[in-house]
């Protein structure tokens, strides 16, 4: 296991306004070659993005959080510049035990570990297999909450469909319009959308085989009837203080999923977003960011 650094070559987002370095690593762990993003000192925060994202997807965000907390923003196996996941990714794929391998090679103990979407379930995962690693838990617009999904998520995982989708994204003009329905579908507010985050996606849909292995992992979270795995069963057997913050016109996992989650969390508490779609932390960053930010004020460890 190694690891390397870089200084960050593109400015991201707020990074001038607060004055906080970020720093573009490596990791080999597993035989896996991660990217992450590190800045700030203090109590560790780990950052984990959603599907088709990566880590740069907090770059509005990272710079405050990073002012009072050593944060690292990972990016999973097959996005941003990571290296794809040994086999690819299958139906009960977990990424959690990579994951908590990252932690142990960066020199990470007990941290607070926020996840959207993907990431969410990913860190929800790895709480309840090591609950003693956790001391906050962030869940932001999570998938793993129930079985309701966007129809046109579970669509793209059936037969055919998925590879049909692709065809299309090659065509001329289909990234762009593969890129907009995207957007469309993650902002509540399309003047929301920051010009970084769409040419990002776009340069991203681009690349030889990221849409391959987009639709590979889709597959492996939703099927057709919706999200394959729902863990709310399971919460009621955490004890951290946990925080759900959603978007209130989420598009692709339902609102109502957060109530469920906070109903049966014994520490929980919901953060709602009014008007704001999947990404909260790109879509209302200041908003999300004086929230997280007094949650970890909050549960802060005295020592």
């Amino acid at each position: 296991m190694s690891v390397s650094s870089r200084a960050l070559s593109t400015e991201l987002g707020r990074t001038d306004r607060v004055g906080v370095a970020v720093q573009d690593r490596r990791a080999c762990v597993d035989g896996v070659k991660l990217q992450y993003l590190e800045a700030g000192s203090g109590p560790p925060l780990l950052l984990l993005h959603g599907h088709e994202q990566s880590a740069t997807s907090w770059r509005w965000v990272l710079p405050v959080l990073a002012r009072t907390h050593r944060v690292l923003a990972l990016s999973l196996p097959g996005h941003g510049d990571s290296a794809p996941a040994v086999g690819g990714y299958a139906p009960g794929t977990d990424l959690a035990p990579l994951v908590a391998d990252f932690l142990d090679t960066v020199g990470v103990g007990p941290l607070h570990m926020v996840g959207n979407s993907v990431g969410g379930a990913v860190a929800l995962r790895l709480t309840l297999a090591d609950p003693a690693r956790v001391q906050t838990l962030t869940l932001v617009d999570s998938a793993g909450l129930g079985r309701a999904v966007n129809p046109l998520l579970a669509l793209a995982t059936l037969p055919v469909i998925g590879e049909l989708a692709v065809m299309i994204s090659r065509l001329p003009g289909g990234a762009m319009q593969r890129t907009s329905m995207s957007a469309a579908m993650l902002f509540a507010q399309p003047l929301r959308v920051p010009k970084e985050f769409f040419t990002e996606q776009h340069a991203l849909g681009q690349r030889p085989g990221q849409l391959e292995a987009s639709t590979a992992m889709a597959r492996a979270l939703f099927d057709a009837t919706g999200q394959r795995e729902v863990l709310l069963d399971q919460l009621p057997t955490l004890t951290m203080p946990t925080l759900v913050i959603w978007g209130g016109c989420d598009y692709l996992l339902p609102a109502s999923q957060a109530q469920a989650a906070v109903d049966r969390l014994p520490h929980g508490r919901l953060a709602l977003f009014a008007e704001c779609g999947h990404l909260p932390h790109v879509e209302c960053p200041d908003r999300f960011a004086t929230v997280l930010s007094e949650w970890l004020a909050e549960h802060a460890d005295p020592s």
